[in-house]
């Protein structure tokens, strides 16, 4: 990075340098060379943030090399050396406001579902009010909050996340049905409202703890790390919940609990081994591909050998699956910074088309209101979780 720069960066450093020098007063030419080199490194930010990575890296070279031994320098060197998928680019503006804006429909939705609401009304001024509102709050949180694309997704993950968690505990909780015994029925709640509000409250913790961690650098291999983690945790916890304790274990309550804790234990892991070994984002989605591969070949498996014992039939693809991730981690312990060019990041689905063509990856678990009928048969919804399994972009 500190050879000779190009007659680009030449220009663009100069007339940075030169507002910089101009809208300086006297007493301010006093200031120390820290100071000058914390005041580039500002407006080399700035533009970063603004997408001028070729100016933004102009300014980065001439801080090391005028300014080595300050501070500033040393931020100037990890900026150059950061890969392309850590830089606030426009991937970094658009996530959040496109999550700001389906989790304000979500929560147009879910909050007069939370109080028991049956006017159609309610639902209609909550979608007009939910979308706009968080399109505009997120947009201009992201606008005065500039973030990789891993504070975004410590955010985005952060809600996700929270909600789910918020459902989970509900139903080990029995939130929204009643307990019935000998002496009589106590009613936790309604059609699921008390649910749909514990998914609420989670979701806004998770967003604010997002928020919290986002304050502070977070690598995009690290934040993709603690989703797969998070994911591939709850699946296991789930799966050896039921090989362990089989029939004689609560599946209603027992399965969900160890689940959640898991998964739990799985995002604080992933993130911690990511930022341990430096994983990039792309190394962590060929983890996460091997672990997907290692479990489908073991359901396929199942099917060829139609194992009698439940515990077997769960085993095989746990096993695979572990496997395949072992594989992966194994096999890509080398390429890491192969994996660090920006590509096309379509979300979390199964089967991505995109810019990259047919791309592979971890279906994430969303919240939504799925049909149900009460014991009356009437119909009504409830909260529940679906998994994209295929996105495309033109």
């Amino acid at each position: 990075m500190g050879g000779r720069v190009s007659w680009w960066r030449a220009v663009t450093l100069g007339a940075a340098l030169m507002v910089f020098a101009f809208s300086a007063s006297p007493s301010e030419a006093q200031v120390s060379r820290a100071d000058s080199a914390a005041v580039l490194l500002e407006a080399a930010t700035r533009f970063e943030q603004d997408g001028r990575w070729d100016v933004a890296e102009a300014i980065y070279i001439h801080i090391t090399e005028t300014y080595g031994s300050t501070p500033s320098a040393t931020e100037a060197r990890a900026r150059l050396a950061a890969p392309p998928s850590d830089r606030i680019e426009q991937i970094s503006r658009m996530e959040l406001p496109v999550f700001g804006t389906i989790y304000g429909l979500w929560m147009g939705v879910a909050v007069p579902l939370a109080f028991g609401s049956d006017s159609e009304e309610a639902y209609g001024a909550g979608l007009l009010i939910g979308g706009p509102l968080g399109l505009f709050s997120s947009r201009a949180w992201a606008r005065s909050h500039p973030m990789s694309e891993g504070q975004t997704r410590a955010i985005t993950w952060g809600g996700i996340w929270g909600t789910w968690q918020g459902l989970g505990w509900a139903n080990v909780f029995d939130f929204g049905e009643e307990s019935c015994s000998p002496t009589g029925c106590i009613s936790y709640g309604d059609d699921g409202e008390s649910k749909v509000a514990s998914m609420l409250v989670g979701g806004a913790l998770g967003i604010a703890t997002g928020a919290i961690i986002a304050r502070n650098p977070v690598r995009s291999g690290v934040s993709s790390a603690a989703q797969g983690g998070s994911t591939w945790g709850s699946i296991y916890g789930a799966m050896l919940a039921e090989i362990v304790n089989g029939d004689d274990y609560d599946s209603g309550d027992g399965v969900m609990v160890t689940s959640l804790i898991a998964g739990n234990i799985g995002l604080l892991a992933g993130g911690a081994l990511a930022g341990k070994y430096d994983l990039s984002r792309g190394r962590v989605r060929m983890i996460n591909l091997g672990a997907l591969v290692g479990g489908v070949g073991g359901l396929g498996l199942d099917l060829l050998i139609s194992p009698d014992d439940e515990g077997a039939a769960i085993g095989i693809p746990l096993v695979t699956s572990l496997a395949g991730l072992a594989i992966a981690t194994h096999a890509t312990r080398n390429d890491d910074r192969s994996f660090s060019e920006p590509g096309s990041d379509l979300g979390a689905s199964l089967f991505s088309y995109g810019d990259d063509g047919l791309t592979l990856g971890t279906p994430l678990p969303i919240p939504t209101m799925l049909p149900y009928e009460d014991v009356n048969g009437r119909p009504t919804r409830r909260p529940g979780i679906t998994m994209e399994l295929f996105r495309a972009k033109f």
